[in-house]
């Protein structure tokens, strides 16, 4: 007997973009979202930044409160992937454990890496983040402070350096939409 369709949406899939802090992560991910939606895909975008903003200050920049900030962006990535929709995260991810965290637990996944080298993510600085770290006032910024160290096996390479913004989304884009 054939399966009916129940009205039921197909499980969305994951892009988890991870990089260096100023690699452009965020750009990158919203604009794929938003051509997405342009395709009449149903896409939603997590930023770890705004996770990070809705804990305040409750929540540090050490191992334990990354990898807090992670597990709330796995949940919510799997939640929506789970309603079906095409799901971009964009964190900084830089530790290993958070990395294993976030191939164990999220279904559907794809790892992106933004690559760009410390000294373009320092220029670009969009958030004065760098600058702070270069003058003492912050001692946590990864990429400056402790090395970023790039992911091993990423499912896509995405050089910010080498590539525009118009060339990567394109890029992700097309996995997602068939003309």
């Amino acid at each position: 007997m054939p399966q009916q369709d129940c009205g039921y949406p197909q499980p969305g899939t994951v892009l988890w973009l991870l990089g260096p802090t100023s690699a452009g992560k965020t750009t990158l991910a919203t604009r794929v979202v938003a051509d997405l939606r342009r395709h009449g895909v149903p896409a939603i975008f997590f930023d770890g930044d705004e996770v990070r903003g809705f804990f305040g200050a409750d929540l540090g920049f050490g191992a334990d409160s990354r990898l807090r900030v992670v597990s709330v962006l796995v949940h919510l990535a799997n939640k929506a992937a789970d309603a079906g929709l095409r799901v971009v995260v964009a964190a900084l991810t830089a530790g290993q454990d958070a990395r294993q965290y976030v191939r164990e637990n999220v279904t559907n996944l794809t790892i992106g890496y933004v690559a760009c080298s410390v000294q373009t993510c320092a220029q670009r600085d969009p958030k004065g983040l760098y600058r702070k770290a270069m003058s003492g006032e912050i001692d946590t910024l990864i990429g400056y402070n402790t090395e970023y160290r790039p992911p091993d096996n990423p499912d896509l390479v995405l050089d910010t350096e080498a590539h525009s913004l118009d060339e990567l989304a394109a890029r992700i884009v097309a996995s997602y939409v068939r003309d």
